[in-house]
């Protein structure tokens, strides 16, 4: 999509959010606004700078509708949100807004660090035809083969049901979270030759932590 129209700013919104636990219930799978690299999030077109953190935010602070991220020049977002670690995304959740400025359209791309919306014209890794969501309660369910192993989430809502603008109030992620480890080599000086069997590299299994 290049020469688009846009003079978007990739202004830092980061995802904030109670760190405390999500609890049980419908919404005790939506926690991986904590797994969020939070520093460096970013959100295209939003016409409050910032804004676009206020969405990302938790599960039973969803109805909140003071808080809130609207598109400027037109009715594209872009969001870009890295993870601390690794992702296995299984389902979303985007309440908008009553009318015209709720998004018609989602587009998810993953492990596309920093895109821009000269990117998006590319295959998307999953598209959704979405729904009016007032409640948080419509989820779309993702592929589990496309994203099974997500380490950055591009969301990219393409147009409304035709208002200027487009209102988001909240995003949600649910899935697993698998930490990043750190494979650690000891290196070791031998004055006579080095045998290679002496060097070995300890081997670490992610683990998969269920955010509940």
């Amino acid at each position: 999509m290049a020469g688009h129209g846009h003079s978007h700013g990739g202004g830092g919104c980061s995802c904030g959010g109670n760190e405390g636990s999500e609890g049980t219930g419908p919404g005790g799978g939506f926690g991986l606004y904590l797994r969020i690299d939070k520093d460096n999030v970013e959100c295209l077109n939003e016409a409050r700078e910032g804004s676009g953190q206020e969405v990302l935010r938790a599960w039973d602070e969803r109805t909140d509708r003071s808080k809130y991220v609207e598109s400027d020049v037109d009715q594209e977002l872009l969001f870009n949100i890295p993870f601390l670690g690794s992702v296995r995304l299984h389902g979303v959740v985007v309440m908008g807004e009553e009318g015209g400025a709720h998004p018609a359209e989602m587009r998810l791309f993953k492990n596309i660090p920093h895109m821009t919306f000269d990117d998006t014209g590319r295959e998307a890794d999953q598209e959704f035809g979405m729904s009016h969501d007032l409640t948080g309660t419509l989820e779309y369910p993702t592929k589990a083969t496309r994203f099974s192993n997500v380490s950055h989430l591009s969301m990219h809502f393409s147009k409304n049901f035709g208002a200027e603008n487009t209102k988001i109030y909240y995003i949600g992620l649910r899935g697993d979270w698998m930490q990043a480890h750190r494979h650690e080599v000891t290196i070791c000086t031998y004055e006579a030759s080095a045998n290679p069997a002496d060097h070995k590299t300890p081997s670490f299994t992610p683990q998969t932590h269920l955010i509940s």
